[in-house]
């Protein structure tokens, strides 16, 4: 049976990219789970050959991917509350938001960005499903309510004057309720804004590795547009941001508001018609750009054991997860993985099984190599680990190409 787009109902016959079968990225796992079986879902992206939204097929339940014990917890990076707090300061002032205003924020996590405008004394709401982070929003102070967002429940909250949504718009598995949820729970004037990875900066700098069964969809200024029409909701500005490797922050408001569209959004439409978004063609040529670097990396890890070196990696991140999986990388090849998140320390990769250890195990362990899996915050990285480097430890990151240095 063909599958059929999550926005259009097309049937979806064009292929982008196929990773194998991997567990969840984010389905860590303890020692006694090694006792019991280990589920695994195909890792295939189609992309739709009328609103070019490229997106997985459909093997696993979000329940199943976001659980009570979700390990992700955004204030983990120094750099992301940075760019969160940056953020609060900046949409305050842009949209005049004062005690008056309300802000909900979609995905909400650990409070790691409401936290600013309760200190602001803005009245905010965070939404967030997950049991583990949404507790953590609440012991600092930040209400949340605890639940999927989507159309229906966005009907019983107080409507705001602005709804954010940070790298949650490509993790909901029905993008359609989700936007006339956003539609819904708008003020007539409200704004919404969306940042998510940038597809077409996905396929420039090869970040297969961002692919995992959580992200439901990969989004283009293309394809997003087309969805908030169908919802009743228009694009009117649009930001390029660094974050993530490449991605966008996109302000929508109603059909009917009164924000002007800015230059930005004909420039970015203009840009991906120029790439070539519009045709099979973009999409077709991607799987052999992964390929290539699934086997530079392995290639690498096999040169390392023959020459008697030791090697580690930093950061236990989905990313990781991706290419670990794709390339059967297991720990005879990576012994271990450092993570600064207590909620993944003591636990196992999925699928690879490589042990989660704290940073303190670089030091009594010092590697010849240190792998650095999040490669969007690897600056931070390699700062936090300079005496290792000093000590003659060489990083290496694996996309777009490999790199040691």
């Amino acid at each position: 049976m063909t599958p059929t787009c999550r926005h259009c109902q097309t049937p979806l016959t064009l292929d982008f990219l196929d990773l194998g079968h991997a567990p969840p990225s984010n389905a860590y796992l303890s020692p006694d789970d090694l006792m019991r079986p280990e589920v695994s879902y195909p890792l295939r992206l189609k992309v739709c050959s009328n609103c070019r939204l490229v997106q997985t097929e459909d093997f696993a339940a979000a329940d199943a991917l976001f659980s009570p014990d979700y390990a992700y917890f955004s204030s983990t990076s120094r750099s992301w509350l940075e760019h969160a707090a940056s953020y609060v300061e900046m949409i305050t002032d842009r949209l005049n938001l004062t005690s008056n205003s309300h802000v909900i924020e979609v995905a909400s996590n650990d409070g790691y960005l409401l936290k600013n405008f309760v200190s602001a004394g803005i009245s905010c709401l965070g939404v967030e499903p997950t049991q583990s982070t949404a507790q953590a929003a609440r012991a600092i102070g930040v209400p949340v309510k605890q639940e999927f967002f989507g159309a229906e429940m966005a009907n019983d909250i107080a409507k705001a004057d602005l709804i954010l949504g940070n790298n949650v718009y490509a993790h909901v598995p029905d993008i359609n309720d989700f936007t006339v949820g956003l539609k819904n729970a708008l003020k007539p004037q409200g704004v919404i804004t969306l940042e998510f990875p940038h597809l077409m900066r996905l396929v420039e700098f090869n970040q297969f590795d961002t692919v995992y069964h959580e992200h439901f969809s990969y989004l283009s200024l293309l394809s997003v547009e087309a969805i908030m029409q169908a919802a009743g909701l228009r694009v009117f500005d649009v930001e390029e941001l660094p974050t993530h490797g490449g991605s966008l922050r996109i302000y929508a408001c109603h059909r009917a508001a009164d924000h002007a569209e800015q230059p930005s959004v004909a420039n970015l439409r203009s840009t991906e018609a120029e790439r070539g978004m519009g045709n099979d063609a973009y999409y077709i040529a991607f799987q052999a750009q992964a390929e290539v670097v699934k086997n530079d990396f392995l290639q690498f890890l096999l040169q390392v054991r023959s020459e008697g070196k030791s090697v580690a990696a930093y950061g236990a991140a989905a990313k990781g997860n991706t290419l670990l999986n794709f390339a059967g990388v297991k720990p005879d090849l990576l012994p271990f993985v450092c993570d600064a998140a207590p909620s993944k320390i003591d636990k196992l990769l999925p699928g690879s099984h490589i042990p989660i250890r704290e940073p303190g195990a670089l030091e009594q362990n010092r590697p010849d190599y240190l792998v650095i899996f999040p490669w969007n915050i690897g600056t931070e990285i390699r700062a936090q680990n300079a005496g290792l480097a000093a000590q003659g430890t060489k990083f290496v990151t694996a996309v777009p190409s490999l790199k040691i240095n």
